[in-house]
């Protein structure tokens, strides 16, 4: 690419934030999107990528890990080889997200983080999750059950004062004593509340959700499923106007079961989460999800259980799998895959979309749906 400050981008298909243009150009300056035209510009560098779609880059709101590091190694290089790493997969954004874990562990991860998320070299830091610690045993997963309690207000400002405010959402399970207050005064800072790792009846969850909740942790995993005379978190997930996370690796849920969810609540409110783990982008063989040892065989983590802890799954690919399931088309699998999951944590302003005037953040995906490219600020970052 020259070394300019404008130049464009041609593609058979650009995925905008409201429609799809074919056979543009979409033109980049000084590091942001200007606009997208089927006019071929008359000045200008042109990079041709023929055969080509351009999306916007991939917000990833759930993820543990990547490339052997873990955000509960309480290490801030971690977390910087959690974001090199996160490009080469098309995710120009993302949640260092925590686990059920001490409090005084949770303040340092959370403190070492808010003192240098502006330092990562890859994949920006846009907040961070804290996933727990207030959980409910029945549904623990790969969350140590040694940690969980009822939600304590003084104790989550304790951990956003230490992240110098960069928390951007908590899960909680729903029928934990103080769960509506505590959600009350959560959201009314700003900060999201999730829910998930609960054995909470259909009523329980949506009475959080009339209380702000706003997403459910991983639908289907974790948490009370449906049944006809009980729907459960499952049914609350779908039934509710809140946001719902899916990890479609073909593992954690079944393809129809992601098909039904994502019809129930239409694109707009389905967020394709990885809810990776260390391993993700590495060799199968032996990690550690946070305190737990994980076994990597067959695509799949587990616990020595033999119960899914986290996942090895990449944004990308999931979003190639619910386009090969037949769910919904590219242009809507990467919306659920950026625009929303930037929505759900109110920062569907900034990133998420290829607009004019925000940060040209875009990846380059092929006929095959295979990551070609990613670049951040206009800047390629990654080529295949």
């Amino acid at each position: 690419m020259a070394n300019v400050n404008k130049y464009y981008v041609y593609a058979d298909r650009i995925i905008l934030a409201d429609e799809v243009l074919e056979n543009a150009y979409l033109e980049i300056m000084d590091g942001k999107f200007g606009y997208a035209s089927i006019e071929k510009p008359l000045l200008g560098d042109i990079i041709d990528y023929s055969g080509k779609t351009i999306a916007p880059g991939l917000v990833d709101t759930h993820i543990h890990g990547f490339h052997g590091a873990d955000v509960m190694d309480n290490d801030f290089e971690s977390v910087k080889t959690m974001s090199k790493g996160l490009v080469t997969t098309g995710v120009t954004s993302f949640l260092p997200t925590t686990l059920t874990s001490a409090a005084d562990l949770l303040e340092e991860v959370a403190s070492k983080i808010g003192a240098h998320y502006q330092e990562v070299e890859g994949a920006r830091i846009l907040g961070i999750f804290f996933e727990g610690p207030w959980f409910t045993e029945e549904h623990k997963g790969a969350q140590n059950p040694a940690y969980m309690g009822d939600p304590d207000l003084k104790q989550f400002k304790k951990w956003q004062a230490a992240s110098n405010d960069l928390i951007k959402k908590i899960a909680i399970a729903p029928e934990r004593d103080g769960a509506a207050e505590f959600t009350r005064m959560v959201t009314a800072s700003g900060v999201q509340v999730a829910l998930g790792h609960s054995s909470a009846t259909y009523e329980e969850a949506l009475d959080i959700v009339d209380a702000g909740a706003s997403t459910f942790v991983h639908t289907y995993n974790g948490m009370s499923g449906l049944l006809h005379r009980n729907p459960g978190m499952v049914g609350a997930a779908m039934a509710s106007d809140a946001y719902a996370e899916v990890i479609c690796d073909g593992l954690h849920v079944h393809p129809g079961a992601a098909k039904a969810l994502i019809k129930a609540k239409g694109w707009e409110k389905t967020i394709l989460i990885t809810d990776s783990m260390s391993a993700g982008g590495m060799p199968e063989g032996e990690y550690k999800l946070g305190e737990f040892p994980v076994i990597v065989k067959d695509g799949a983590a587990r616990l020595v259980s033999g119960n899914l802890a986290g996942s090895v799954l990449d944004l990308m690919t999931a979003v190639k799998n619910v386009v090969n399931w037949g769910i919904v088309p590219l242009e809507l699998a990467v919306r659920m895959a950026s625009q929303v999951p930037a929505e759900s944590i109110g920062m569907g302003d900034q990133v998420g979309t290829i607009e004019a005037g925000r940060v040209a953040d875009f990846i380059v995906i092929d006929e095959n749906l295979d990551l070609q490219a990613t670049y951040m600020a206009g800047q390629a970052v990654y080529e295949r």
